[in-house]
């Protein structure tokens, strides 16, 4: 049994401190999924607060210790969820901010913020994957959808990023810039 389990399991019997001790570990994590999905500070301070609520109050039900990062990710993101339902209209892909241009350079290209352009379904996986090192096994229980379609969307994810790499011209053109 590792830390954090003990940790959990702690909190369970009703140890507020071990609780706060887990969230201090997982906070900026979940910030960081959190602005991956919603895009606006507040909103992402509002959406980790509320998954840490609802994670603290039903702590209880959570049946293996060794699953409270994947659980409460899961938490998380039906929290972003539930906002951006709130939020509508989306955004369109049309409507997304563009890279500078002169961004082409291999030094100065942003990784972070390429992923921040892809479709919100490729972009939680790389963060999950990539940012947050979650093995696939956990992202397809955090997300509720098999290992394969994990690597099918990291695979797509991937590829898009190095079409964006590769053809940087391109995404300039194509997002309106001169």
């Amino acid at each position: 049994m590792d830390l954090r389990e003990d940790y959990v399991l702690k909190a369970q019997a009703g140890d507020s401190e071990a609780f706060i001790d887990l969230m201090k570990e997982l906070e900026l994590p979940l910030y960081r999924m959190a602005w991956a999905i919603v895009r606006q500070e507040a909103d992402c301070a509002d959406v980790v607060q509320e998954a840490i609520l609802k994670a603290y109050k039903s702590l209880h039900m959570l049946k293996d210790p060794a699953f409270f990062k994947t659980w409460i990710y899961r938490i998380l993101i039906n929290e972003c969820n539930k906002l951006l339902k709130k939020r509508m209209p989306l955004m369109t892909g049309d409507e997304l901010p563009c890279r500078p241009s002169g961004m082409a350079d291999y030094e100065n290209i942003d990784l972070r913020e390429m992923v921040d352009h892809l479709e919100e379904n490729l972009q939680i996986v790389i963060v999950l994957h990539y940012f947050q090192d979650l093995p696939l096994s956990e992202i397809a229980d955090v997300l509720g959808i098999s290992t394969g379609a994990v690597k099918t969307r990291l695979h797509r994810a991937r590829k898009q990023l190095l079409s964006w790499l590769e053809n940087g011209t391109e995404r300039k053109m194509s997002c309106g810039a001169q």
